[in-house]
């Protein structure tokens, strides 16, 4: 069994909401989506849910943390790489796998997809939404695989070295194919199949870098 106590260090869960505030999130997150982040006003918003406009600023002072609350919706029903159990895998390839699958997983359900591709459309333009669903997300994603990275190294089970770095690097293994395309809109029926498979060549690449001679 490799090292244990994987730390939470993903996002703490947004706090209850009434109903009103969840129809607002919800219609912002559509949308968003469908018109992106400068086209849609407060105002449009409003007239979605058919509330006052009144009730909307005092739940969100600011289109930028009604963006915020879609982002922490999203991570919290999607972002399974926030969670992913790495402790109880028998050894580390089992546990890269599990981090690996769990990235493609996230990345590739529809409302995580809507995030990237909205924020990336808006980046020149509103630079905040990529810091805002970076301290949401991927931030906090890999600040928990690096500190679980991090404890294998001590451990001896993985080469010493900067464990963000490793991270980001078995991270952008991950990505480099199937994700990339699905993020561009270019999917195919198979791309869940080749995405299991590039995540597999990424623990073996990782591991002849990070791993220990056997």
């Amino acid at each position: 069994m490799i090292p244990t106590s994987t730390e939470d260090c993903g996002a703490a869960p947004p706090p209850a909401a009434d109903p009103r505030r969840q129809a607002y999130i919800a219609a912002a997150q559509r949308l968003f989506f469908a018109h992106g982040y400068g086209a849609t006003s407060m105002n449009a918003i409003a007239a979605a849910v058919g509330g006052s406009k009144t009730t909307l600023w005092s739940l969100f002072p600011s289109k930028l943390a009604l963006f915020e609350a879609v982002v922490d919706m999203v991570v919290q029903q999607y972002g399974t790489a926030l969670t992913v159990d790495l402790d109880s895998a028998p050894d580390i390839e089992s546990a890269l796998i599990r981090m690996g699958d769990a990235i493609m997983d996230t990345i590739m359900s529809d409302p995580i997809t809507g995030i990237h591709r909205l924020v990336m459309g808006e980046a020149a333009r509103v630079p905040e939404l990529g810091r805002a669903m970076f301290e949401r997300g991927p931030g906090p994603g890999m600040a928990r695989f690096a500190a679980w990275l991090a404890r294998q190294m001590a451990a001896g089970t993985l080469k010493q070295g900067d464990p963000t770095l490793a991270a980001q690097q078995f991270s952008g293994l991950c990505r480099a194919g199937v994700v990339d395309r699905h993020l561009m809109g270019m999917t195919s029926a198979g791309d869940k199949a080749e995405g299991r498979r590039e995540v597999r060549a990424a623990a073996a690449t990782f591991l002849a870098a990070w791993g220990l001679s056997r």
